[in-house]
């Protein structure tokens, strides 16, 4: 069965919507925020040294527990639905137990429509930036889709065979595990340590 966005009722990314000054499409101000940054305070540690071995190969063993999980945006729960984001979200939950911070909803647009660097800001707050050419199974991979855009997809890093594989989820497909080829190779704007 496949499940639609209007199908089921997920909660809010990385927390909750505050609804007191309107709609959650909506700020204070009357500012839209499908489009926001991710603002509120952090609340994980930062890493401040390499995974181990075992915590690398945890991050990988969580991530592949969510393949198959269907594409639903904004969504974050193992077997019903998740975005890219929403399936580090919840790696994170596995590993660490609360989510960073909260962000408010957003649109399927949201990178193209402000041009900011939303996701890369959020991960440099909660993750250690590495180069790309360190990656390694267990890391989190950004994406720039768009040659100009800003990076707005990311996926899980990891290995079958000793070939790097790429776990995430993409629009209307399910969470899966593909060669990291040299489309995603061609795509790689950051790389990120748990």
């Amino acid at each position: 069965m496949e499940i639609k966005p209007g199908d089921v009722h997920l909660p809010p990314l990385w927390g909750k919507v505050d609804r007191s000054h309107g709609s959650a499409n909506e700020t204070e101000g009357g500012q839209s925020a499908c489009n926001p940054p991710f603002s509120h305070p952090p609340r994980a540690r930062r890493p401040t040294a390499s995974p181990t071995r075992g915590e690398a190969e945890r991050v990988v063993q969580i991530a592949r527990a969510w393949i198959g999980t269907p594409y639903v945006h904004q969504a974050s729960l193992k077997g019903v639905g998740c975005d890219c984001l929403g399936l580090l979200r919840g790696i994170w939950r596995e590993l660490t137990g609360d989510e960073p911070e909260e962000i408010p909803p957003y649109s399927r647009d949201w990178a193209d429509a402000t041009g900011a660097e939303t996701l890369y800001m959020a991960l440099k707050r909660h993750a250690r930036e590495i180069g790309t050419q360190e990656i390694a199974p267990g890391d989190i991979a950004l994406f720039r889709m768009a040659g100009r855009g800003p990076a707005k997809h990311c996926g899980i890093v990891a290995s079958r065979d000793e070939r790097r594989t790429l776990i995430h989820a993409r629009q209307n497909k399910r969470v899966s595990e593909e060669p990291f080829s040299a489309f995603w190779r061609g795509k790689l704007a950051y790389a990120f340590r748990i």
